[in-house]
């Protein structure tokens, strides 16, 4: 060896222990800052490796995911993981500029070229077309615990079920539309009865009292 590659050895060391490629053994998610147990190249472990996540996002990798490590100056036990990625799980075959948040059971937030799709692990979604249209879907039935309001026309394809009363500011029909609660109303008001009384001569009842 030279005397310049002598000179140079220390540092070509310390350049190259700064970049680390390995696989995650361990997550500590209860620290300020998460820490992560590696095992790196040539059977190096490390322990307590802090994780710097981005703000407002953060995850907790599945064991044998990969990541990239920066020991800073060179020096092996200072050192911050930069990134980690999961080839197991990564979702494939988006197009350019798509973006998908997602986890290893299927579910994710995808934010398509169209719009976007959330989904769940049993397979319901939430989609919106991007063009101001949408849909709902879940395979087990949809739970809303909130006063709601619907501004708009709302079209139902099934039966409606209460539990308590149904109250209408204008008129309720059916038979799709031909009838409805005000002509039922108009008609049992002004209703009569015709007959022939014990006596042979006929009759006409005057319209009820009580009016509805």
């Amino acid at each position: 060896m030279t005397d310049f590659a002598r000179l140079l050895a220390p540092y070509v060391r310390r350049l190259s222990n700064m970049v680390a490629r390995g696989t995650v053994s361990l997550v500590n998610a209860g620290t300020k800052m998460q820490s992560l147990q590696l095992r790196l190249l040539a059977g190096e472990s490390k322990a307590d490796v802090e994780h710097f996540e981005p703000y407002g996002l953060t995850s907790h990798p599945q064991t044998g995911a990969e990541c990239v490590a920066l020991f800073l100056d060179g020096d092996r036990s200072h050192g911050i993981v930069v990134c980690v990625a999961d080839r197991r799980y990564r979702v494939k075959g988006l197009e350019s500029g798509e973006v998908i948040l997602h986890d290893d059971q299927g579910q994710s937030v995808y934010l398509m070229r169209g719009g976007i799709k959330l989904t769940d692990k049993a397979g319901s979604t939430v989609v919106m077309q991007g063009d101001g249209s949408g849909t709902m879907t879940f395979v087990a039935g949809l739970t809303i615990n909130a006063n709601s309001k619907i501004v708009g026309t709302l079209e139902v394809t099934q039966n409606i079920t209460s539990d308590a009363s149904i109250t209408a500011a204008q008129d309720v029909g059916d038979q799709g539309g031909a009838k409805t609660m005000a002509g039922m109303r108009s008609v049992f008001d002004a209703h009569t009865h015709s007959g022939t009384d014990s006596h042979g001569d006929g009759f006409t009842t005057t319209p009820p009292n009580s009016q509805q």
